[in-house]
């Protein structure tokens, strides 16, 4: 059974970031596969899924968030948006060019979860040479739960007063918006990854990420999939559909999954799911 190796890559500033790299058995890759996960999860809760699409002939490099999962440095902080994307680009241009060193042009998947749906959005859309299919499952580009015009001028205070370190609770806490599961969501509480605070610089960097995101479905041209999962409490399914209607991409396919709740790895449609990811990356590739 395959496992993965966890492995540093070196951000420009310096910041080392984890990240789990699931290398496929065969002696070519099908192709590679970035992975992005959400605001609190981190590449280890979707270690089912990187199995499977490493058995199936694919790299999957799996990057834990600076500040989340196994990057203990500056817990749940974020100095800008352009850090956060800036870590993205650079990861997959590491990936790409060590794919080209090794003699393998092989297609270059960027997989995102969640929240992490947003740097990956904002990544096709500002670097599009550098991934060949972009994957957003259950995206946190439109969410249901939002700030209110109290929480943003309270943001707004704590910029000017220079409050940026200071930490605030998630407001995802109740594990069963991820999952109906109740032993994944027992997972969810006891796990010691799991991110549970952010600081105002990360919610900061999080308003300039969203303001972003409204022009970005315009430079947005690779094949693109939306994973949806109907009983999702957290996505804004309607304004997410119509958000990815608005990309630029003649190769787009949407799949909700009418049953399933928010976090797709922990529902009974995985393998579906997965089946169908792989089915996806096999046609544009």
């Amino acid at each position: 059974m395959h496992q993965p190796a966890i492995e540093f890559f070196t951000a420009s500033d310096g910041y080392r970031l984890h990240y789990r790299r699931w290398t496929a058995a065969n002696d070519r890759p099908r192709g590679t596969i970035v992975a992005l996960h959400g605001i609190q999860s981190h590449s280890g809760w979707y270690t089912a899924t990187s199995r499977q699409l490493c058995e199936a002939g694919y790299d999957v490099l799996f990057l834990d968030r600076r500040g989340s999962g196994l990057n203990e440095r500056s817990r749940g902080d974020a100095p800008h948006a352009d850090r956060l994307l800036n870590d993205v680009a650079q990861f997959l241009q590491w990936a790409r060019c060590a794919n080209e060193r090794g003699g393998q042009a092989v297609p270059m998947i960027l997989l995102s979860v969640s929240w992490g749906g947003k740097l990956a959005a904002l990544t096709a859309a500002r670097r599009p040479e550098l991934l060949d299919g972009l994957a957003l499952l259950y995206p946190g580009i439109r969410a249901r739960i939002r700030a209110t015009a109290t929480q943003n001028l309270k943001l707004s205070l704590a910029e000017i007063g220079g409050a940026q370190k200071k930490r605030v609770p998630i407001p995802l806490q109740d594990p069963s918006l991820f999952t109906a599961d109740p032993d994944w969501q027992t997972y969810i509480t006891r796990d010691p990854l799991t991110l549970r605070e952010v600081t105002v610089g990360f919610l900061l960097a999080n308003r300039q990420l969203d303001r972003q995101l409204l022009d970005a479905p315009d430079c947005i041209v690779c094949p693109t999939l939306l994973m949806l999962a109907g009983q999702d409490r957290i996505i804004d399914n309607r304004a997410t559909r119509g958000y990815f209607l608005r990309f630029a991409s003649n190769q787009r396919k949407l799949i909700e999954y009418a049953d399933a709740a928010h976090t797709l790895e922990f529902e009974p449609n995985r393998d579906e799911a997965v089946q169908d990811l792989l089915y996806w990356i096999d046609s544009i590739s």
